[in-house]
């Protein structure tokens, strides 16, 4: 019986058998599998004491890594046999490095540390097979880093475990109304005025409370390309997030032009110090467009992701419908209203970003003005706008935010930090569903895939990201790579018997994740004020 998370499609063992690697065990990896061959050395030998040298493909103690074309890219088959060794076959790079992770949770919690515990160990897994494949290409999270910054440490450490739980993508939110994340070197000012806000509200934004201190950070060029690039070799794509038209505040407060500036003072206007929908966004001229046009283009130099998300939701249309400028536009395109104007604004960028060989994805809203054949839909309001955007041909990523934003919070106890939202547990993230039964099977192959959320407002540091993401994402990888029964028929008891193992594991990787008896005394956050929803979330 196996303790992997995300559980595999089959394994099967010898019971009693076991295959030993110890300082003996050699490493043979086949063309094309270089990137688990120095995974497996720098992390699983670093955290095992194990040199892997290099040896013989025939070698009787070895691990061996192979491309096998009869399997799918992502799918793997690890082969573990006394007097053989370990054998990871991938249909692709990615396969076998996913096989590598499934090796790696076989091998105890010491293989998630840094360092060996046990120097001189040798370590035993049991005799098996273990057939594996994921049911979705899509495997992400949305890790927020406009609200509260993450240095780029800590987002290295996030793909580690995201790779860890076999997710493949991490949507990187870079700009919002509380700040701009991401060097543009032909608009300094991004960065230099919109990276850093004077003070942050501190819990929901109905708290009196304050931090009376400067927040802000930004990663450079070269840190984006180390990002990518260890990301990549760990099989997993960055998905870049700009936002337009709104959520831009930020932006406007670097460049007032950007904005609407026959209605307001844009000039006044600094980087947003708390949270909401601001009322703040981009004018619809031809400047900005241009300006956005220059942003995008470094954009893509950046990330090679296929997909490029280019945000579209809460728009709040109180300055267009003031703005003449913003009339104007409206009249001269010949457009109905301020709605039809947010979609000319997406459209144009959907266009522009066709031309260049990448996708645009944005949030649900962007249905709201038709789409190109090659957009998709981030579905968050609920699942409506996958199943309305599947049903009109587009590809759907499922996050809809009454099932899997993980800021909402895990218990209903007064304990609970900054309780936001509706109680989400982890057993409901397992039962989870991206597909919903009102698809056919012709639509429902739009679903790409799921993603979970981690908006940042009230989580100000590393330790309240880990609360809120785990163990609930460890959950979350099973439904999206595990083929698994209908939600009412997943045998969570089984699911909670294989937790006792990987909390282990999230132990040796240093996650402050939720206990399951609750938070610990320093996890609590008494007197910061957050905005419980109660009762169960709408299905809609």
């Amino acid at each position: 019986m196996t303790d992997v998370i995300p559980a595999p499609r089959a394994a099967e063992g010898l019971p009693g058998r076991t295959v030993p690697l110890g300082h003996d065990t050699t490493l043979w990896a086949a063309e094309g599998t270089g990137a688990t061959e120095r995974w497996l050395r720098s992390t699983l030998g670093a955290a095992l004491g194990l040199p892997l040298r290099a040896g013989p493909e025939d070698a009787s103690d070895a691990v061996r890594l192979y491309l096998d074309e009869t399997l799918e890219p992502e799918a793997y088959r690890l082969d573990a046999s006394r007097g053989r060794g370990v054998e990871i076959r991938g249909g692709g790079p990615a396969g076998v490095f996913w096989g590598a992770q499934t090796l790696r949770q076989l091998l105890g919690p010491d293989a998630f540390r840094r360092a060996p515990v046990r120097p001189d160990a040798t370590y035993v897994i049991a005799q098996q097979v273990i057939e594996d494949a994921p049911r979705f290409p899509w495997r992400g999270l949305m890790l927020d880093v406009a609200r509260h910054f993450t240095p780029k440490d800590g987002v290295l450490r996030c793909i580690d475990l995201l790779a860890a739980h076999k997710l493949n993508v991490l949507h990187f939110h870079l700009s919002d109304d509380q700040g701009w994340r991401v060097e543009i070197k032909r608009y300094p000012k991004l960065t230099e005025t919109g990276s850093w806000r004077a003070r942050t509200k501190f819990g929901h934004r109905a708290s009196p409370l304050w931090e009376e201190k400067p927040h802000g950070g930004f990663y450079t060029q070269d840190d984006i390309r180390e990002i990518v690039a260890y990301a990549a070799s760990r099989q997993i794509t960055v998905v870049p997030e700009i936002d337009v038209p709104g959520h831009s505040q930020a932006a406007i407060a670097a460049y007032p032009h950007l904005g609407n500036t026959d209605v307001v003072d844009t000039a006044a206007l600094s980087v947003w110090d708390t949270w909401g929908v601001s009322r703040n966004v981009l004018a619809p001229t031809e400047d900005t467009l241009r300006f956005y046009e220059g942003v995008f283009e470094e954009i893509l130099g950046l990330f090679p992701s296929v997909f490029v998300h280019i945000g579209g939701d809460e728009c709040a249309k109180d300055q267009w419908r003031a703005s003449a400028v913003a009339q104007a536009r409206i009249a001269e395109l010949g457009l109905d209203g301020e709605d039809a104007l947010q979609a000319w604004f997406v459209r144009h960028f959907d266009t522009w970003l066709t031309a260049r060989g990448r996708r645009l994805i944005g949030w649900d809203e962007i249905l709201e003005g038709g789409l190109a054949e090659g957009a998709a839909v981030s579905s968050w309001r609920g699942y409506r706008g996958g199943i309305t955007a599947a049903r009109a041909g587009h590809d759907v990523v499922m996050c809809p935010e009454q099932q899997v934003y993980l800021d909402h919070r895990q218990h209903a106890g007064e304990d609970e930090p900054v309780p936001i939202g509706f109680v989400r547990t982890l057993e409901d993230v397992y039962r989870f569903e991206p597909v919903p039964p009102e698809l056919t099977p012709e639509e429902a192959r739009h679903v790409l895939g799921a993603q979970a959320n981690v908006w940042t407002e009230v989580m100000e540091d590393q330790g309240r990201v880990d609360y809120q993401t785990f163990p609930r994402l460890a959950a979350f990888a099973e439904v999206a790579w595990s083929t698994l029964p209908p939600p009412a028929a997943r045998d969570f008891a089984d699911f909670e018997r294989r937790m006792g193992s990987h909390y282990a594991r999230l132990d040796a990787l240093g996650v402050a994740y939720r206990p399951p008896a609750g938070p610990r005394p320093w996890q609590r956050r008494p007197g910061v004020l957050g905005r419980p929803i109660e009762g169960p979330p709408p299905n809609v």
